[in-house]
């Protein structure tokens, strides 16, 4: 046993002395406060609207800012800077993702350390002034250069608030959460094709051609947003208490939140930071299977937030209004699935299982896109493939959330989740390749079996999770250090 606990443990405290200073369940934290029913839904209710509705918002104008080069592109970018000539699009897209990658570790950590309000809406509004910037370049490789800052500062963004989003809740109440963060930014994202064909009706105003427009507009609203964030979200749990936020939770209300997530999983505050706590996770084989899911995820999920508007422009010969304009529908759709899916996860605790049901709408939607003959029923594809494939991108998330104590492990797995969904997003920007065109088959194909990757992945975690947790309740293991700490599978 004592062998166990050595390989389990992830914390300085022994286990023990945990399990004795936590507070045994939700009722336990409740009994202990002097809040009413009522009060205690005022506060939570407190915590989603100043927490998740202004990090989808953000999470909105990042997809929107790194995938509005391909409405810039059928606007006339591809011709103006030369776009067509070989790789020069799919490079132009993809280098985004090597700074982004490479700065997750280290802007998450930067998260961690200065606090989400300096960081996450100054990265924000970095990149607006960067995207205004995007307007005025006059060759393909300055947007590469472009890109490849953009990808830094939007490494600050996405990995820090998933970071902060697991700080503020319970793990039962994580997918519901992700979902509504991840559906407000992909339903803003979307609007981006209906706001570029808006914005290219000014084309020839002050001499600026229409796709420059695109670029200039949309990186005000990034603006615009970030500072509206940076008044909106609040410090992590534990800096609350210090130093409660102008308008949010008083101190003792705070503490509640606190007592919730002691309850929960007793990590609501940092440990003094070490490399063998933040690197820790790195050890449990679940957590890179969590991450390559997350990257065949979004190998499939940005190939079409890349290449949507060329498809339906080129493969399925829509008018260039229809196409700008189409993109929307399917990922507000979306939302459907995606709600009841974090709704079913969060009320049955379980993930795996919605996982691979949303896998299995993806492979009856994918091969609609890829073969069909009538452009409207590939369309009804497009519905399916993006609601099924954008619907396990926060249930992954929350898989993982839910499966992990520490803070600084949150930051290394919140690191690791986005890395690899980075680098899926390398590898979907390459997937339909330009000498593919029009049907780009061999793209449909790899999308196809990066999602028969996730199910087979999925079901291997779910038995495995699985006998972890009967190990746990037969004494044979201890999960992160804390006995009573068990998988969500």
């Amino acid at each position: 046993m004592a062998e166990v606990i050595k390989s389990e443990a992830v914390f300085v405290e022994d286990a023990e002395a945990r399990s004795n200073n936590m507070p045994a369940s939700k009722e336990d934290v409740e009994v202990q406060t002097r809040f009413t029913p009522e009060e205690i839904k005022r506060i939570l209710r407190r915590v989603d609207y100043r927490v998740v509705p202004i990090l989808g918002l953000m999470l909105g104008v990042a997809l929107m800012d790194r995938s509005n080069v391909a409405n810039a592109a059928i606007a006339g970018m591809r011709d103006d800077l030369d776009l067509k000539v070989g790789y020069r699009y799919a490079l132009m897209t993809s280098c985004f993702f090597i700074t982004y990658v490479l700065c997750q570790a280290p802007m998450t950590w930067l998260t961690r350390a200065a606090g989400p309000r300096i960081v996450i809406p100054g990265v924000v509004f970095a990149w607006g002034v960067l995207i205004i910037g995007f307007g005025f370049a006059t060759t393909w490789t300055t947007l590469v250069g472009l890109r490849l800052i953009l990808g830094i500062l939007e490494a600050g963004f996405f990995g820090g608030g998933v970071y902060l989003l697991q700080t503020w809740f319970k793990r039962n109440e994580l997918s519901m959460r992700f979902s509504i963060y991840y559906f407000i930014g992909a339903v803003v994202s979307s609007f981006s094709g209906i706001l570029a064909y808006a914005f290219m009706q000014m084309d020839g105003l002050s001499g600026v051609k229409g796709w420059e427009w695109i670029f200039i507009l949309e990186g005000i609203v990034t603006i615009i947003i970030a500072v509206i964030g940076y008044y909106c979200l609040p410090k992590f749990p534990d800096q609350e208490i210090r130093k409660p936020s102008f308008l949010f939770l008083k101190q003792d209300e705070c503490q509640f939140v606190v007592d919730r997530l002691a309850a929960d999983r007793d990590d609501y505050q940092a440990e003094k930071f070490s490399w063998r706590l933040y690197f820790a996770a790195a050890r449990r084989p679940e957590i890179w299977a969590f991450g390559i899911s997350q990257f065949c995820t979004c190998t499939a999920s940005y190939a079409y937030i890349f290449y949507l508007p060329i498809i339906l422009r080129d493969t399925l010969k829509f008018s260039l209004a229809a196409s700008q304009c189409l993109i929307a529908p399917p990922y507000a759709a979306a939302g459907i699935l995606m709600m009841g899916c974090a709704w079913y996860a969060d009320k049955y605790r379980t993930r795996a299982p919605v996982l691979i049901f949303n896998c299995c709408i993806a492979m009856i939607g994918l091969p609609m896109v890829g073969f069909a003959a009538n452009p409207w029923v590939r369309y009804a594809g497009v519905f399916l493939a993006v609601a099924a494939i954008n619907s396990n991108i926060p249930l992954i998330i929350a898989y993982q959330a839910t499966n992990i104590r520490g803070q600084w492990q949150r930051a290394f797995c919140s690191a690791i989740m986005t890395g690899l969904g980075a680098i899926g997003g390398i590898s979907g920007s390459l997937v339909y390749r330009t000498q593919d065109a029009p049907e780009y088959v061999p793209g449909t194909v790899a999308v196809i079996v990066c999602i028969g990757a996730v199910m087979v992945i999925c079901t291997g975690l779910l038995f495995y999770l699985k006998r972890c947790n009967k190990q746990a309740d037969a004494g044979k293991r201890i999960i992160h250090g804390l006995p009573e700490f068990r998988y969500t599978p």
